[in-house]
């Protein structure tokens, strides 16, 4: 079973090239797919070593402006070539040992979809709101599409590539986890949950996500209740 991993980077010289040795040492069978999102802060320096160092496993794809997570991640399932897909974030807070956890119950035949939930596993423990927001999320989740999800907003979705032919993403921002999300449970996937570990780091480490990002996710959540 192939393994697409997608990787969307924006400004992260301190830690991606340490996430893609994490990546290419786990055992699986891939292709990584790396989707630099118009960084100007060394990384696209940094890719193209990697790419050099790595030209079988590696593919680097650069958009020359900013556009957001969802647009690098629309990009780089536009590339895809294997059986399975899985977004990859560039820094060290998700951890690719937790893949075969996450591939096990899809290669078993009994998921179509599986999300690494934060919240079952070992978690640094972090930022109040943001496990607020992300619970009120899941909650809502949940409520409109009648699901028992504990972590909708987790990075690690690893879904079976037919889910994703023929799906319109749109979102160029955090929403996409949503969107996705939203459009899965429409379509009846088999969606499992599984512990995994999470090192979540605060905005002086470099985190991205705000506040006002979880307005849009409930839009989005709403709006895709109805639509699509």
């Amino acid at each position: 079973m192939k393994l697409s991993v997608i990787m969307p980077v924006y400004n992260e010289a301190a830690t991606v090239e340490e996430i893609v040795r994490r990546v290419l040492a786990e055992p699986h069978e891939k292709e990584l797919l790396i989707v630099d999102d118009g960084s100007t802060d060394g990384t696209r320096e940094i890719l193209a070593r990697i790419q050099e160092r790595e030209p079988e496993r590696v593919r680097v794809i650069l958009h020359e402006r900013n556009q957001g997570k969802g647009a690098a991640v629309r990009t780089g399932l536009a590339q895809v070539t294997g059986e399975v897909v899985l977004i990859q974030d560039a820094d060290l807070e998700y951890d690719p040992k937790d893949y075969a956890v996450l591939l096990q119950p899809i290669k078993e035949g009994r998921a179509d979809v599986v999300y690494g939930s934060r919240f079952l596993g070992v978690h640094r423990a972090f930022l109040f709101w943001h496990m607020a927001g992300n619970r009120l999320l899941t909650f809502l989740t949940n409520l409109l599409y009648n699901a028992t999800l504990t972590d909708m907003e987790t990075c690690y979705k690893a879904i079976r590539a037919e889910f994703l032919q023929g799906m319109r993403l749109r979102s160029n921002t955090f929403d996409i986890e949503p969107e996705i999300t939203a459009k899965l449970l429409k379509r009846k996937a088999r969606l499992y949950e599984v512990p995994i570990s999470y090192y979540g780091r605060d905005f002086s480490e470099g985190k991205k996500i705000h506040w006002y990002d979880g307005f849009r996710a409930i839009w989005t959540l709403v709006k895709y209740r109805f639509i699509d």
